[in-house]
Order: structure tokens, then C-alpha cells, then sequence
């Protein structure tokens, strides 16, 4: 019988080692805070976002550092205590995952990639917004909403809080006012207020001294039913493996919305991935890249 044991358990890790053998990593690095290093071979390396791991790899976390990891299946793993792992012991944390993840996984390292190597070749952030206010929304025509929760922002160089938030109907109609003091606002699209609305206007209004307010180019707009069927399937096998609250489970799922052009449901995933990990500086960087590149946030010449 302990031979039988035996002799199953060393199948079980010839398997394990030819599963490895025919990837060229174990994980990707999705993100990551702090002087983190990764031995490969006889030498540690600093890790990046974009580095692969291989399986004989080892990793080195620093004292309140963060390391967002992908695995080769496409199921994420964050990695939090300080210390050396190695990667095996660390794949072997891994359950489940859906390879379908890591084409939206490869899309987020990607189009990150592109965008720093355009603004280098092109120019810098424009920032500036005066005293108007800028919401972090998509131009009208990609203005989609598939879910009904969704967070946005906004940006001002001048003009301070508190803030209006307006919601009115293409008529004008006011359907509901959110006060503020900081610069988010969280709204639910299943609330009765907008049951009978499929195109949602929204302005945001700040009193320092005189009323300031955004433009008039700011809206939702709820996806049709056919497409809602559509891109249902494919997101729910995307989220039974990233079905915990992790701030990089909503990376993810914001490079699923990105892909599939649902850019308020993508800043809404990454606000609540900067919501869940704070302290991780990374996120903010990775949401500024995507608001950068879909046209959100300006980039102007040198």
C-alpha cells in the first residue's frame, strides 16, 4: 500500500513537472510595489511589471511591499508577506483559474507597454483643466454601461469641494443629486430613479465662490440587450475565477471591460481596485495609462 502511495505520488509530480516544462512561465507580474527581486539561476534581479517566472524561480518580497501575480492558468495570486518564496510553493497556492484570463491579462501588460513607449515618443500628461471641472468619462459615443454599479471621478486644478453631482434625463429632468467633499461619486442604476432611463446626462457642479461646472458632454448610457447577452458568458467565466475581493481581481476585470470597449465599467473596476490596495501606487498608474490611452485624460506634444 505505502508503495502504491509512493509510486502515485511521483506520477503526480512528473505530471506537475511536464505541465511546467511546457510553459515558458509559472506567472506573469501584473504589478508590483517595493525593491522585489527574483532569483533565476545563481543571481537575484529586480522584478517588473511584465517580468515571467519560471517555476525554479525564486522570489524575494521586501517589508511592506506587494507583488500582483498572473498565473500561467490565468488565476491571479497576490503576494503580501515579506520574505523569500519560491515559485512552485507559490503556484502550488493556486485552484482553479480560466485560460480565457490571460488574453485579457497579456492585453492590460500590452497596452501599458504601448502607452509609456508612445508618450515617450510623443510627449507628456496633459493635466491641466484650469477651473472646470473634467470628469474621468469616456467621450458619448463609448459611454456603454453593462453593469449597474459605477464609480467615476473628477479633476480640477482650482475649484475645490464640495461637490454636486446632477443626474438628469436627455430632456433634462433631474433624476437624482449625490453631495460630495471628495472628488468620487459610487451611484447604483438599478435605483427606481433611473428605471425608466437608458441615456443619463451627468454634470458636476463645485461653490468656490462663484459655481463652477463640468461640461455637457457627460453621460451613461445602458447597453443594449443583445449585446448584454453577448459579453454575459465570457465575463462570467471570468469572474468565477476572480470572484474575491482583491484589488487584483478588479485589474483584471477592468482589462475584460477595456477589451470589450466598456470603458465607465473598466474605471469603475479600477477605482475599486485603488479603493482595496491604497498603498500600492501602481494601480493609480495603471488606471492614469488606461484613461491615457482611450482619449479620457489628454496627452499633448513636448
Amino acid at each position: 500500500m505505502k508503495n502504491k502511495q509512493l509510486s502515485l505520488t511521483a506520477a503526480l509530480l512528473l505530471v506537475v513537472s511536464f505541465a511546467f516544462a511546457q510553459q515558458d512561465y509559472a506567472f506573469k507580474v501584473l504589478v508590483n510595489k517595493g525593491k522585489n527581486e527574483v532569483k533565476s539561476g545563481d543571481s537575484w534581479m529586480p522584478i517588473k511589471t511584465g517580468t515571467s517566472l519560471k517555476s525554479t524561480d525564486e522570489i524575494k518580497v521586501q517589508e511592506n511591499a506587494y507583488v500582483g501575480l498572473i498565473h500561467a492558468t490565468g488565476k491571479p495570486l497576490e503576494v503580501k508577506e515579506a520574505g523569500k518564496h519560491k515559485v512552485v510553493d507559490l503556484a502550488a497556492k493556486v485552484n482553479g483559474g480560466s485560460s480565457v484570463l490571460n488574453k485579457y491579462t497579456d492585453f492590460i501588460l500590452s497596452s501599458n507597454t504601448q502607452k509609456k513607449n508612445n508618450l515617450t515618443a510623443t510627449g507628456a500628461v496633459h493635466r491641466g483643466t484650469g477651473e472646470n471641472i473634467k470628469i474621468d468619462l469616456p467621450k458619448p459615443e463609448m459611454s456603454v454601461v453593462y453593469n449597474n454599479k459605477i464609480i467615476f471621478g473628477w479633476e480640477t486644478d482650482k475649484t475645490t469641494g464640495p461637490y454636486s453631482v446632477v443626474f438628469t434625463s436627455m430632456f433634462g429632468d433631474e433624476l437624482k443629486k449625490v453631495e460630495t467633499a471628495g472628488n468620487t461619486v459610487e451611484i447604483d442604476l438599478s435605483e427606481p430613479s433611473f428605471a425608466n432611463e437608458d441615456n443619463i446626462r451627468v454634470k458636476v457642479y463645485a461653490k468656490n465662490g462663484v459655481v463652477k461646472e463640468s461640461g455637457d458632454d457627460y453621460g451613461l448610457k445602458r447597453l443594449s440587450k443583445a449585446d448584454v447577452n453577448r459579453i454575459r458568458t465570457e465575463l462570467n467565466e471570468v469572474k468565477s475565477s476572480v470572484s474575491e475581493e482583491t484589488a487584483l481581481n478588479k485589474l483584471v476585470l477592468a482589462g475584460f471591460y477595456e477589451k470589450n470597449n466598456l470603458l465607465i465599467d473598466a474605471i469603475t473596476a479600477y477605482q475599486e481596485a485603488i479603493k482595496l490596495a491604497p498603498d500600492v501606487p501602481e494601480y493609480k498608474t495603471q488606471y492614469n495609462d488606461f484613461l491615457m490611452r482611450n482619449g479620457v485624460k489628454e496627452v499633448t506634444g513636448k
